[in-house]
């Protein structure tokens, strides 16, 4: 079996683009890819449309670790964010065909199953005012729609640092959200690298009495020594890694023990494979690993392949039942969240469709996201904030 061609497809919106490989074959099995882009959704079609030429047509969809290989060092060039997420999507599609091919799910291709379900945390959630009242009305939404656990960001456009006024901002926020959603829910608490590392310690400790299930991206992440000093002084556990997109460039944070659960998103960092490696180096380690996942449905698809084989797989991220939620028809037999989880699905390969009419109604927008922005939460386009 030979790859013969690569589609790609963009569904568009606002404020974040998704891309959608799909891989041909001479014996007619085809497959899925997908990743998320912010800004650079041009540059990585011009990517893949190079890397169709000199690394991708002809090569056999089982050999996933020889084309990885050769996308990843064949270009000589340090490979980034543009390069690992094409080489992410490629071989997340060449999964699908291998399971369409064996009749299996590709978790049965990783080890076989661990578990029957992965817990979901809701995400995209708060698009609405930023004020207690309308924060504790939608955590109840997201309580309503089945989920058990969520994740905010409730630090508005802060950088670096955050005044009196808006840390009692924040904790408002928090407080309300964790009224809404009771005390056993989960509280993944978001803080998108925004801080310097004493801001960082002063809001966890502000925010300790509503029990945050981690602490996440405290810092920029290029500095670990920053991170460090933060995991140093805060007793809930630190998630970090969804801006780390090579597994190599792991080893030094877990080599400083800074974090407690790793999140590299499987479409950014070369697939399923080169997450599942991950997630062992992370076993060894005692981390857990919780994807970054801003996607759609077959990215979905493809970190719940990881989810249901590996041991130290915590939790999956999604956001498609509250941000974007019409953009769920553009794959069929899109996984869903029931009572908080994710169930196990025996369908080969990835288990999903790709449904080009329906993408053809979300176009490529000039998507555009700034997180230090006032209103990013809302996630509209920034003509209407």
């Amino acid at each position: 079996m030979r790859i013969t061609r690569v589609d790609t497809h963009v569904v568009g919106t606002p404020w974040r683009n998704l891309t959608y490989v799909v891989v041909h074959t001479d014996e007619g099995l085809t497959g899925l890819g997908e990743t998320r882009m912010l800004g650079h959704t041009d540059a990585l079609l011009g990517y893949l449309k190079e890397a169709q030429a000199n690394h991708i047509l002809g090569s056999d969809p089982f050999a996933t670790e020889d084309l990885v290989r050769r996308m990843k060092y064949g270009d000589y060039g340090r490979a980034g964010e543009i390069v690992m997420s094409g080489i992410a999507c490629v071989e997340m599609a060449c999964w699908d065909i291998k399971g369409k091919a064996l009749g299996v799910p590709v978790w049965q291709l990783l080890g076989g199953q661990v578990t029957d379900k992965v817990k979901a945390y809701a995400n995209g959630w708060y698009t609405t005012e930023r004020t207690p009242e309308a924060y504790a009305e939608a955590a109840r939404g997201v309580m309503a729609h089945g989920y058990q656990a969520l994740k905010i960001d409730p630090f508005g456009a802060g950088q670096f640092e955050l005044s009196h006024r808006e840390t009692l901002d924040a904790v408002a926020l928090i407080e309300a959200v964790r009224d809404a959603i009771g005390p056993d829910a989960e509280l993944m608490l978001e803080m998108h690298g925004r801080f310097n590392p004493s801001t960082a310690v002063r809001l966890a400790r502000e925010m300790a009495p509503f029990r945050p299930a981690w602490l996440e991206e405290p810092v920029p992440p290029e500095n670990l020594k920053a991170l460090a000093k933060v995991a140093e002084k805060v007793e809930m556990p630190v998630a970090t890694g969804e801006r780390i997109h090579d597994r190599i460039e792991f080893r030094e944070l877990f080599e400083s023990q800074a974090a407690d659960i790793i999140q590299p998103d499987l479409g950014h960092i070369g697939g399923i494979a080169e997450t599942r490696k991950l997630a062992a180096t992370a076993e060894t380690h005692y981390m857990l690993i919780a994807p970054h996942n801003v996607g759609g449905s077959v990215l979905t698809a493809a970190s719940l392949q990881v989810g249901f084989s590996t041991p130290n797989f915590k939790v999956l991220e999604h956001f498609n039942d509250f941000a974007d939620a019409e953009i769920k028809a553009v794959v069929k037999n899109a996984p869903q969240v029931v009572d908080g989880y994710f169930e196990i699905s025996d369908a080969p390969g990835l288990g999903v469709e790709f449904d080009a009419d329906a993408a053809a109604e979300f176009p490529q927008q000039q998507a555009h996201f700034d997180l230090f922005a006032d209103g990013w939460e809302k996630r509209e386009p920034e003509a209407r904030r």
